[in-house]
């Protein structure tokens, strides 16, 4: 269950590699204005092990942003029960990440580890508002906190206002506990579809405004229904009402195929231009005919004799 989340996030995440800005700002308290270079790195790690094989560890994010000065983050979704585990993960990623750009100059080794937080889907009575990692060495303690996010403490109006898309394909985990409610009573789960509707207007409205792409708000759609699918699947009326609403089905989104199309249009628009530029140039030698500039460029006789008649009037 936990790979649908872990899928969704960092689907989004690679895909929608802004929306990631104000979730950072909102954690760290950084400044970020959403025109930094976002650089991603493998998340695949192998974590050494005395007398047996390497671990493989994937992690759920790994990037550097490029602002002012550049800083490395790690940013980890979980949805289970805190019981300590987890913090020796995050802390074996850490090490790993600050490894694989460890320098060393004169015998002397140079490790950065990066800036950890974690996004906690659920609350419990258990999960704390931070972890921390405390070092004993024989140069002395380092300690410092690992932030937490839990989404559920976020209402729809605060996402939006803060622009915390990222957490709206997670924002169903706040309604989880009253499902069996929504199940049985059509007065609750039509406050619910209510609610996503509100949520799809909402996004329609940035899209409008020039705040998201199409490409973006796709996303969020598919993936929240994907979650939906994942996180009431023993809710049948939850599911067709809320989950086909937002129409996801697949982690591989409609989304990217937007993209995709984009991509493929914009190169075919690019070798287009290349051939009116070619073609400008042989009207300008003025040593080659209409039919063979057409034929050497790959452009239509009409279109070179239209860029003739503006080549004229200029």
């Amino acid at each position: 269950m936990a790979n649908i989340y872990d899928g969704a996030f960092r689907t989004i995440l690679n895909d929608c590699r802004k929306l990631i800005i104000p979730i950072i700002n909102e954690i760290f308290g950084e400044t970020y204005t959403g025109e930094e270079e976002i650089q991603f790195f493998p998340n695949e790690h192998f974590i050494d092990q005395q007398d047996e094989a390497d671990k493989e560890r994937i992690t759920d994010t790994n990037f550097r942003i490029l602002g002012k000065v550049q800083k490395k983050y790690h940013i980890e979704c979980e949805s289970s029960l805190p019981d300590g585990r987890i913090a020796i993960r995050l802390f074996e990623y850490d090490a790993q990440i600050a490894l694989d750009e460890g320098e060393v100059t004169e015998e002397t080794l140079t490790v950065t580890f990066p800036n950890t937080a974690v996004l906690y889907l659920r609350n419990y009575q258990k999960t704390p508002d931070k972890m921390k990692y405390v070092i004993i060495t024989p140069g002395g303690t380092l300690q410092y906190d690992v932030p937490l996010m839990k989404v559920q403490s976020y209402s729809l109006d605060e996402i939006f206002e803060k622009g915390l898309l990222m957490l709206l394909p997670f924002y169903i985990f706040s309604h989880e506990k009253s499902f069996p409610e929504y199940n049985s009573n059509e007065q609750k789960l039509a406050e619910l579809k209510a609610e996503y509707q509100i949520i799809l207007k909402r996004l329609d409205e940035l899209e409008r405004r020039g705040a998201i792409g199409a490409f973006d708000k796709r996303t969020i759609i598919d993936l929240s229904g994907d979650v939906i699918k994942e996180i009431a699947q023993k809710y049948e009326n939850v599911q067709k009402v809320v989950g086909d609403m937002m129409r996801g089905a697949m982690i591989e989104t409609s989304a990217r195929r937007i993209l995709n199309q984009g991509i493929s249009q914009g190169i075919n628009q690019g070798i287009n231009e290349t051939k009116k530029e070619t073609a400008l140039r042989m009207l300008k030698d003025r040593e080659l005919s209409i039919d063979k500039i057409a034929k050497y460029s790959g452009l239509e006789v009409a279109e070179v004799e239209q860029l003739a008649g503006v080549q004229t009037v200029q």
